[in-house]
Parts: structure tokens; C-alpha cells; sequence
């Protein structure tokens, strides 16, 4: 018995305490603060209790511990059922948020990298992020298109020898609804002079909606981005990632979804 106590320990044997330390101290976690953290206790001694009794050969109590094991799952599950649905319930909203943020970040990614390329060879594009006000109306003034977003597509809807260049490319989600979209043109006198009519759009329809437009100058290549009446220009890749990151998330997280 002593001999075993001496023997040395092996790099499984670590692996082994690593695992089972971790998945209690993640249990720990998100139990913390409810009825189950004392059950999560009353599970840490019996493990100690197992091991023990194993170790010494200890075997009537070894046979108790394994009755208790085989009724623990459900009693812990019909005690602590409300403590089990809410962790269930936040590993699964979890989830879901890291699938949209992957998304999110995707469809920032080949919008920016559709902006650039274009940027580079002055091909005009007005490309719209729809946020919680509904652009239905301006969808349906367009071309319906309803494919998933991407650099290429974006390119090839903007390509001057495309007959639907002209308008604007209105993204809902993760796809893109329409291209071709007439936005209305902005009437405020007080604006700083636009340098076109794809930004005059791009400012009218950020009046009227939360909406964010992506703008590229066909004259200069300069990008520019309209929101909330707007519009800021010389927007470089770092520039542009950054603002529609920030306000993408707000968007996200915001009960009204209001751009401040």
C-alpha cells in the first residue's frame, strides 16, 4: 500500500488531476452563487471519500460510495433543477453569441475588403448595413439579390460594366438583400457640401434610419462612412474597421439600437 503512496507520479497522473480540477473549478463557476455550489461540495468530498477508499481498499465503504454514485445524477438533477436549466441556459446563449460575433466580424471583414478594392481602382459603391429600422421599403426599389455577403459579389455588383452599378447595395444581416436600391437624397441646407450624389444618398438615408453607409468616391477613391446625418471622410482600412466595429457592436448590444 505504502509502496504505491511512493511511487512516482507520472505525466498522465498530472494530466488526470489537471482535467478533473478544471472541470470542477468551470462547474464552480457557473453554478457560483446558486443552491448547487453545496452540492458541487457534497460531489468534491465524495470524490476524495472514492479515491481514498480505493486507495486504502477500503471495500464495504467503497461499495456504499458506489450505491451513492448511482443515485447522485438524479438526485442533484430533481434538487437542483432550476440551478440546472439556468446553466444550461447560459452555455447556450454563449454559444449563440459566438456564432454571431464570428459572423459579425466576417461580413465587417469583406465589407472592408471590398471597400478597399474598390477604393484603389475609383469604383464608386454605396453599400448600406441595415440596422433595427427596417429598410423593406428601400429593398424593394432594387434588385433582389439575397446572397451571402462577400467581397467578390460586392465587386461585381459595383463594376462599372454591371447593370446594377448604379444605387446602392443594402446588406440585412449577414446577406445582401438588394442592389441597385434608389436611398432619398438629403434636403438639410445646413450639411456640409457633399461631394457627390452617392454621399447626398448615403447622408439622406442615415437621416431618415439608424443605417450605416459605407461610401466610396469614384472621383478621389476616398471612403467614407454615414450615420445618424453624418458622414466622415478620408476613412483609411483601419479607419473604417474600427468605426463600423464600434458601432456594429452598439448596434448589437443597445435595447434601442440608437447610434450615440
Amino acid at each position: 500500500m505504502f509502496n504505491r503512496l511512493l511511487s512516482p507520479v507520472t505525466i498522465t497522473d498530472i494530466i488526470d488531476i489537471i482535467l478533473v480540477a478544471s472541470l470542477f473549478y468551470g462547474l464552480f463557476i457557473l453554478i457560483k452563487g446558486t443552491r448547487a455550489v453545496q452540492g458541487l461540495k457534497v460531489l468534491g468530498v465524495l470524490v476524495i471519500a472514492s479515491f481514498i477508499a480505493q486507495f486504502f481498499q477500503l471495500h464495504t465503504i467503497n461499495w456504499l460510495l458506489r450505491g451513492l454514485w448511482m443515485v447522485l445524477p438524479l438526485a442533484f438533477l430533481i434538487l437542483f433543477q432550476p440551478e440546472f436549466r439556468r446553466v444550461i441556459g447560459e452555455i447556450d446563449k454563449n454559444y449563440l453569441w459566438g456564432i454571431l460575433f464570428k459572423q459579425e466580424k466576417r461580413l465587417i471583414s469583406e465589407i472592408i475588403e471590398a471597400a478597399i478594392s474598390l477604393s484603389k481602382r475609383k469604383i464608386g459603391a454605396l453599400i448600406v448595413l441595415q440596422q433595427n429600422i427596417s429598410l423593406k421599403h428601400y429593398i424593394d426599389t432594387g434588385v433582389r439579390v439575397d446572397a451571402e455577403t462577400s467581397s467578390e459579389l460586392l465587386n461585381t455588383i459595383f463594376f462599372p460594366g454591371s447593370p446594377l452599378h448604379d444605387g446602392a447595395a443594402i446588406i440585412q444581416g449577414n446577406r445582401i438583400m438588394a442592389c441597385s436600391c434608389i436611398l432619398p437624397l438629403s434636403q438639410n441646407p445646413d450639411m456640409e457640401k457633399p461631394r457627390g450624389t452617392r454621399h447626398r444618398a448615403a447622408i439622406g438615408l442615415s437621416e431618415e434610419t439608424d443605417s450605416l453607409v459605407v461610401v466610396v468616391s469614384e472621383e478621389t477613391g476616398d471612403i467614407s462612412l454615414a450615420l445618424n446625418g453624418k458622414i466622415v471622410h478620408g476613412l483609411d482600412e483601419e479607419g473604417l474597421t474600427e468605426m463600423l466595429t464600434l458601432y456594429r457592436s452598439k448596434e448589437a448590444t443597445a435595447a434601442s439600437g440608437e447610434v450615440k
